[in-house]
């Protein structure tokens, strides 16, 4: 069995609501929805230049007043901003990308689960749990600092 049956087996065993996502640059991606302890839509993908890495994240999507200012910034303004944001999930342990998509600005923020061992249901679960904190983390890190 591969990894994408695994996740969609474990999230049928947790009574998780998920849909196949169409991404060419993964092997496969599945969105759970309402998931983790805040209830958010979180992404399950493996790179197809990383196979058996198994990538969990969630998207924390800007509101539309922080989007409006954030692109009112110059430049170097962005860039700090970028910094800023990259230094604070490095802080608690995100991997996070700044994504521009359908008019917003979106932090994703990611765990990376390397398979060479073999990854577990259990290390899964873990992974929802800590996105899901992340994710009300940098949400509340850009209502404070933004």
């Amino acid at each position: 069995m591969g990894l994408q049956e695994d996740i969609e087996r474990w999230l049928t065993h947790e009574d998780l609501r998920f849909e196949r996502v169409k991404n060419t640059e993964n092997t496969f991606q599945i969105l759970a929805k309402r998931a983790g302890t805040s209830g958010i839509g979180i992404d399950f993908f493996e790179p197809k230049n990383q196979p058996g890495v198994l990538v969990v994240g969630a998207v924390v999507t800007m509101k539309n007043s922080q989007t409006g200012r954030y692109l009112r910034f110059n430049d170097a303004e962005k860039e700090r901003f970028h910094a800023k944001v990259k230094e604070y999930c490095t802080s608690i342990q995100a991997i996070c990308r700044i994504i521009a998509e359908a008019g917003k600005q979106r932090i994703g923020v990611y765990v990376v689960l390397d398979g060479k061992d073999s990854i577990l249901q259990r290390d899964v679960f873990d992974a929802i749990d800590r996105v899901s904190e992340m994710h009300e983390k940098t949400l509340k890190f850009l209502m404070r600092t933004f």
